[in-house]
């Protein structure tokens, strides 16, 4: 049985952890290593640290904070926003970060993900995006902190990044963003059929049978959530003990 990762997230501004719904009314949450060195100790199979300003302002990467926290977190690091060269994944690699997680600049340059995975290999390459259903079971890919649609199909998206050499997917739904409603099981159900790569489901987690739904019926290898985390409506320790009775995880 392969085992279902719980992947907790960082959503970061002004260097400190933020959390909003449907991607608007950010507020901020709490210090960043604080809670990294919080979610480690509960068991978490990896960490994301998303800068979700760095792109928008055209800023560099607070590469002081990611080594910050690289150095307590002993489980893989993934670092995601305003990344835009292998300049800047080179640089996120120098200080610790395990995986870089690419969205803005691969719309923009689809050839990034082939030459990091090149250079870096696919393992350590994800490709994220931030899809929003446009249509009944049509997706589309949105831009700009999810204020742009792009109109570029989020599934065929998925499958070109496949073919670029990505070695996952970050599905984050717009909709389901900060609700605690549930995932989208359609969206990631249909984008785990597309693609042979793992698929990250984000976005929607509430209790603890949305995470066994996504899992089973989504077809997502991983589950990645803030809010219910922050808020402490549940712990890893406990959703991941739930899993193990549900035969999700070994």
């Amino acid at each position: 049985m392969t085992t279902k990762r719980i992947i907790p997230c960082l959503d970061i501004d002004n260097k400190k952890v933020v959390k909003g719904k449907n991607f608007l009314d950010v507020q901020e949450i709490a210090d960043p290593l604080t809670l990294a060195k919080k979610y480690v100790a509960d068991g978490a199979d990896e960490l994301v640290f998303y800068d979700i300003s760095a792109s928008m302002k055209n800023r560099a990467l607070f590469l002081d904070l990611i080594k910050e926290i690289a150095e307590v977190v002993p489980v893989p690091f993934i670092v995601g926003g305003g990344i835009r060269t292998i300049k800047d994944i080179e640089a996120i690699f120098n200080v610790g970060g395990d995986k870089v997680s690419i969205n803005s600049a691969a719309l923009t340059n689809p050839l990034l993900i082939e030459e990091a995975a090149k250079r870096f290999g696919s393992e350590r390459i994800i490709l994220s995006m931030d899809v929003s259903e446009v249509a009944p079971s049509k997706w589309s890919v949105f831009a700009k902190g999810g204020m742009e649609d792009t109109a570029i199909d989020a599934i065929e998206w998925a499958k070109k990044g496949e073919k670029l050499g990505a070695g996952e997917i970050v599905v984050n739904s717009i909709d389901q963003d900060g609700v605690k409603a549930g995932y989208n099981i359609a969206l990631n159900r249909a984008m785990a059929e597309a693609v042979d790569i793992p698929i990250i489901a984000s976005g929607g987690a509430g209790t603890l049978e949305d995470f066994h739904t996504v899992l089973t019926e989504g077809k997502a290898s991983a589950a990645l959530a803030a809010s219910v985390f922050h808020y402490e409506t549940m712990t890893i320790h406990g959703l991941k003990d739930y899993l193990v009775e549900q035969k999700i995880r070994s």
